[in-house]
Order: structure tokens, then C-alpha cells, then sequence
């Protein structure tokens, strides 16, 4: 027999986790009857496409930051519900729902950095874009590919996970609507540099306990003398 799949148990606390638990079992018995979990696992799809378009219609009019805001907050509701009201509801969708939801993760963070590509203009700044969204998918395939490995799925690194970057994401649509787009010049390498940083750290952070999980599992497999 296998081991037991794990991709429904996340590793890892990031600082708002109490309270967004404690908000979600508080929810939960909420949802309408109608409304299983797959459906707000589906949901992600069309935040993923009106946040592209906000970014799009952001170029002319800076208010539609506001709904990008929106609609990142409501891929967290949604994303934040599915697989908690599929355990409520005893679905038993649990890889299906690994899966799909984290697939539809990622688009949705992609969605977000071509989103803010349109607010720029100049051919660098639209590069590092693209290498923002590169850096962005490899940072979430450490994640996946750690867990393929070791059956841990952790999605919080030092007190920060989705959450805190929605929020991120949030105060920065404010900011920018307040002070214009002119700050992407020096935001957007600042950016890139932290994430890269980021991605380097988690890479040789997990290469290291993969290492390490290697080495002991040779040296007991080893023949006694």
C-alpha cells in the first residue's frame, strides 16, 4: 500500500491562517446547498479572465484597479471555500480537487501579471514583466515538485502564503490608482529582484532536505555488518 495522499493537508503556517481558518469554519455551513465545491473551484476561471481584462481597461482608466481588487478578493473566497466545503459536504473529490484547484491557481496568478503589463509601456518594463510571470510559475512548480518528492505540500514560507500576497496585491492596486502608474519604473525591478531572491531560496532550501532525505534513506538501506 502507498502512502497516503496529502495533498488536501497543507505544511506550513502563514500569519493570517488562524483567522482565515476560524472565518472559513465559521462559513462553511453557510453555503447554499446548490453550490458544491467544485463549483467554486471552477469560479477561478472567470477571475482569472475579468482580471486580465480590468488590467487591460486599467490603461485608460485607473478605477478599474478597483475591480482587479475585487476580483482578487473573491478568488480568495472562492479558492479559500472549495476544498473545506468539499470535505464538509463528503464529496470525496481530494485529487481531483488538488489538481484542478492548483491548475487554476496558477492560471490565476498569471492572470494577474499579465494584467499589470498593460499599465506599462516601455519595452523593458514589459520584459521584465515576462520574467516575472516565468519566475512566478517556477516559484509555484518548487511547491508542486517538492511535494511529488516528499508527500508535504507547503504553500507558506516564512509567515507568508497566498493571503498575504492577495493583500499584497490589493494595497497595490490602491497605491497605484492614488499615485499613477510612473512608480512601475523603479516597483517593477524591485519586484522581479525580490521574487527572484525568493525562488532562488526556496530552489536551494528544498534541493538541500531533498538532499538530506536521499542520504538517509541510502545509509538505512545500507547492509550491517
Amino acid at each position: 500500500m502507498g502512502e497516503t495522499f496529502a495533498g488536501d493537508k497543507k505544511k506550513g503556517q502563514s500569519l493570517l491562517g488562524p483567522f482565515e481558518r476560524r472565518f472559513i469554519d465559521w462559513g462553511i455551513p453557510k453555503v447554499p446547498k446548490p453550490i458544491m465545491s467544485h463549483h467554486l473551484t471552477y469560479v477561478t476561471i472567470f477571475w482569472s479572465a475579468a482580471t486580465i481584462a480590468a488590467g487591460y481597461l486599467a490603461q485608460d482608466n485607473r478605477a478599474w484597479l478597483h475591480a482587479m481588487s475585487f476580483f482578487v478578493f473573491g478568488q480568495w473566497l472562492t479558492d479559500s471555500f472549495d476544498g473545506s466545503l468539499g470535505k464538509y459536504r463528503k464529496q470525496g473529490l481530494v485529487k481531483w480537487g488538488f489538481f484542478m484547484d492548483h491548475i487554476l491557481d496558477f492560471f490565476f496568478a498569471g492572470s494577474i501579471v499579465i494584467a499589470y503589463s498593460f499599465l506599462v509601456e516601455v519595452w523593458w518594463l514589459q520584459f521584465l514583466f515576462l520574467i516575472l510571470l516565468l519566475v512566478t510559475c517556477a516559484t509555484m512548480a518548487v511547491s508542486f515538485l517538492s511535494f511529488a518528492a516528499t508527500n508535504q505540500f507547503q504553500i507558506a514560507y516564512y509567515g507568508i502564503g497566498p493571503t498575504e500576497i492577495r493583500i499584497a496585491y490589493i494595497a497595490l492596486n490602491t497605491f497605484v490608482f492614488f499615485v499613477g502608474t510612473e512608480i512601475f519604473s523603479w516597483g517593477v525591478p524591485v519586484i522581479v529582484a525580490l521574487n527572484v531572491v525568493t525562488l532562488l531560496v526556496m530552489t536551494v532550501q528544498t534541493s538541500k532536505m531533498l538532499w538530506q532525505l536521499d542520504y538517509e534513506a541510502n545509509v538505512d538501506n545500507q547492509p550491517r555488518p
